[in-house]
Formats: structure tokens, C-alpha cells, sequence
């Protein structure tokens, strides 16, 4: 363990979109507990074009994230290549380096199953669940205990309006996708996680999608649900569809069900690739008020989530917001730090992950139950 208050020396595997506008940025912004010492993408222009905004030496530029992690230097890890991340993880744990993980975690609980035992009961893991550590979110958390906790949620509705990667980005100007990945490379990591997916939910391509979505953008909601109330402990209604007949690839997706207390929670994922912008709306109702929490594009640093207190005053009804510019990304990056220094338990670990992904494998059951879709892998079970 790194000695609580030193700088951690952090490698960082995958410099796509979420890495240049957010991870990168952040780690030397909080120069003062992280310093950026390896690089690694498939790309040889981009860890070049990296490397250098942010320091790096050559030596520590990689275009093998594997070679990265066995070469050390470094006292952790940030991984945000693209697919699963359970191979990179376990290599990771195996060379005693604790791991920030972009979320999906994994594609198959037979990789979180030997995840937590590399980890060996130990804080080794977080998953990059940023909305966790949303100034917002906390102040909910906090608001609800008061309350007196998960037992009072009556109902918890979520809506997000997934507008498309373009409107999200136009303040970003990031260059083109490179051109120079090699393609029996791109070929080998499509390969592979074809295969985890054939291993999690089968062959069935609307599975495929249904749990790629889930995996990949529904569980931050997931996340809040467990945080709040705990994982949902049945999936009742399962439905997706088009935007059109001709629409976009990815349907727009609804969830629900029962939650442990007996609460009730719905979940609407409308794909929106022209809404004009993001927005996610996650609302927990009790008996006499409601905690109202509105997401903006996670891309815009230091924008604030909105939490609206709905109660009664007066004989009235009373609208209580709160606002906060702290960045939830970056009170991620020092839980992260707190974790590697210290031994504090992140927010969500191994464990929590993979209960994030046996709700999607659950979810993706009830949709075969509900379609008669040929449901297959880890899921079938």
C-alpha cells in the first residue's frame, strides 16, 4: 500500500473520448495526488500526441496495455480501454497494482468470480461509478437517511434522455478517430469480447444489444439504485424498441420491478441520438416529499447536478435545490487515492459490480421470458 498523502504514480490504459475529456485533464489538474508516469492505446499516433501534452516519457508510451501493466513503474492503474475490462483488471491485481475500472467491469461474472479472488478480500478495485460521488447525490444520501433510509423510498423513477455522442461533445473539437490501429489488433479485442458476450447472454443479437446497453450506460443507474435502496430484487417488465422502423442501431429501453423494501423502480433509456442535449433524471419518492436529481452530459466538467427537496411547509409545498460545481469525477479520482493509500473502501468494488452485472443478466432473461429471444451464456441460468 502507498503511504497515505504521497503522490500515486498512475498508468492509464485507453485514451479514447472519456480519457481525453475527463481522466486525463483531472489527473493533472489534482497534480498534487497523482502523477501521470505510462500511457497505452492501440493507437501509435495518439499515446505520441498524449504522451506529450501530458508528459509522458517515450519510453512509458505503450500501444499494448497488457506490456504496460507487466512492465510496472507505476503504483496503479486507470482502465478505460474500450469491452470488458476483466482480463486488463486481473493482470493488474496479479501484479499487486490497485485498479480504477471504467465501467463495464466485466461482461461475465466468471471474470468478476476471479477478480475477487485475485483480490482476495481486499480493497483493490473501484469501479468508475462517477455519479456515486456526486456532491449531489451525497447530499441525497444524506437527506434520505435522515428520513430514516431506504425503507422509506416509496417509488424510484429514472429517465434519461440519451442524446447522441455528437451533441454531447461539440464543445470537446476532438480530433477524428485515428486511422492507424492495426487491424488484426481491432480484430483480435472484437473477437474476444464476441465471445464474452456469447458466454454472458448468448447469441441472440437483440440480447447482445439489450445488455450492451445495460452494461454500458444503465448501470450508472444501477449504481444510484444500490447506493440508495439496494439492487433491484426482481425485473418485472422488460421492453425495447425503435426510434423509428429505420432508426438508430440501439433501441430505447424500459426496466422494472420490485426493489428489496418493497419499493418500486422504472427505468426509461431513450436513445435520442438528435435531442438537443443530455439529461438524466433520477427521482426517489417517500410519503411525504420527493429527492429529485438531474444529470447533465458527463463529458462538462464542473457542471452541476441539480438536487430539487420536494416536502411540505406551511401547509404548502415547498422546492428546496442544491447545486454544486465540485466535479464528481474528480472526488472519484481522491476516493480512488484515499483507496490506494489508505485502504478506504471504494463506493463500489468487485462485489458490487458483479451484482451490477448479474441485475443486467437478469434483465436480459426476462426479455428472452418476455420475447421468446433465445437466451443463452450466464444469463440462461
Amino acid at each position: 500500500m502507498t503511504e497515505p498523502g504521497k503522490r500515486i504514480r498512475i498508468a492509464v490504459a485507453g485514451l479514447g473520448i472519456i480519457a481525453r475529456t475527463v481522466h486525463l485533464p483531472l489527473l493533472q489538474r489534482r497534480g498534487d495526488l497523482f502523477e501521470t508516469v505510462a500511457l497505452a492505446d492501440l493507437s501509435p499516433t495518439r499515446v505520441a500526441e498524449l504522451g506529450e501534452r501530458y508528459g509522458v516519457e517515450p519510453a512509458r508510451r505503450y500501444t499494448d496495455a497488457a506490456r504496460m501493466v507487466t512492465d510496472g513503474g507505476c503504483d496503479a492503474v486507470l482502465l478505460a480501454t474500450s469491452g470488458s475490462h476483466g482480463e486488463l483488471a486481473a493482470l493488474a491485481l496479479r501484479a499487486g497494482l490497485p485498479v480504477l475500472c471504467e465501467k463495464p467491469l466485466a461482461y461475465t461474472l466468471a471474470e468478476t468470480d476471479r477478480l475477487t479472488d485475485l483480490a482476495g478480500g481486499g480493497t483493490a478495485l473501484m469501479v468508475g461509478y462517477m455519479k456515486q460521488y456526486d456532491p449531489a447525490v451525497a447530499e441525497a444520501a444524506r437527506l434520505l437517511a435522515e428520513l430514516g433510509g431506504a425503507e422509506r423510498v416509496h417509488a424510484v423513477e429514472v429517465t434519461v434522455l440519451h442524446a447522441g455522442g455528437d451533441r454531447q461533445l461539440r464543445f470537446a473539437n476532438l480530433p477524428p478517430a485515428p486511422s492507424d490501429v492495426p487491424a488484426e489488433e481491432a480484430a483480435r479485442f472484437t473477437a474476444a469480447d464476441r465471445a464474452l458476450l456469447d458466454a454472458a447472454v448468448g447469441a441472440d443479437p437483440g440480447a447482445r444489444t439489450l445488455y450492451q446497453i445495460l452494461i454500458n450506460s444503465i448501470s450508472h443507474d444501477l449504481s444510484l439504485l444500490r447506493l440508495f435502496t439496494g439492487a433491484p430484487a426482481t425485473v418485472e417488465q422488460v421492453a425495447t424498441w425503435p426510434l423509428a422502423p429505420a432508426g438508430p442501431a440501439e433501441p430505447s429501453v424500459e426496466i422494472s420491478g420490485r426493489l428489496p423494501g418493497g419499493a418500486r423502480y422504472g427505468i426509461r433509456w431513450l436513445n435520442l441520438p438528435d435531442y438537443p442535449a443530455y439529461r438524466e433524471t433520477v427521482t426517489l419518492h417517500h410519503a411525504s416529499g420527493s429527492l429529485e436529481l438531474v444529470f447533465p452530459s458527463p463529458y462538462l466538467l464542473n457542471a452541476p447536478t441539480t438536487l430539487t427537496v420536494v416536502d411540505e411547509h406551511g401547509g404548502g409545498e415547498r422546492r428546496a435545490t442544491f447545486r454544486s460545481v465540485t466535479e464528481a469525477f474528480e472526488q472519484e479520482l481522491v476516493a480512488f487515492h484515499a483507496m490506494v493509500t489508505g485502504g478506504a473502501a471504494p463506493l463500489t468494488g468487485i462485489a458490487e459490480g458483479a451484482a451490477d452485472v448479474r441485475t443486467s443478466q437478469q434483465v436480459v432473461r426476462r426479455y428472452g421470458e418476455l420475447t421468446g429471444a433465445a437466451i443463452g451464456g450466464e444469463a440462461a441460468s
